[in-house]
């Protein structure tokens, strides 16, 4: 059976390309999915990819996810760093996710630290820019 991954983008990472390059780099969201949908592809895998700047469509989709997805990549963004309610739904989803970070977290603000979703994920990866996707792509389909 055909491996199913889910790539999950948080709140404003449909601005990457435009929104500080000098952080995240000149690739757009699209560029991004493009490319983890043709590794997906090449590791025998369907990768399915969603965006949403809004915390319940992020819960919403999670939830969809429980039986019907062998894998999820997340960047929940700034919600990494507040939302409870992301790391419930990662819970009772009891899908196997990476959490990915473009920048190095830990070399930025303070408050970028703390993560509600660490402690659960198999791993993270952050500060790679978009090869963070491949890498967790990758680790899920290892």
């Amino acid at each position: 059976m055909t491996p199913m991954i889910d790539i999950l983008h948080g709140p404003n990472l449909n601005m990457l390309g435009t929104r500080q390059p000098e952080v995240y780099g000149h690739d757009t969201l699209e560029d991004i999915n493009e490319q983890l949908i043709a590794l997906g592809s090449e590791l025998g895998a369907v990768v399915r990819c969603f965006q949403s700047n809004h915390e319940g469509h992020l819960i919403d989709k999670i939830q969809q996810l429980r039986g019907a997805s062998d894998g999820i990549v997340i960047n929940a963004a700034a919600l990494t760093h507040i939302s409870i309610g992301i790391r419930d739904a990662l819970l009772a989803a009891e899908v196997p996710f990476v959490e990915v970070h473009l920048s190095n977290v830990y070399a930025r603000e303070p408050f970028r630290h703390h993560s509600y979703l660490s402690d659960i994920a198999m791993g993270v990866i952050s500060g790679f820019g978009p090869t963070s996707y491949e890498l967790a792509l990758r680790a899920l389909l290892g």
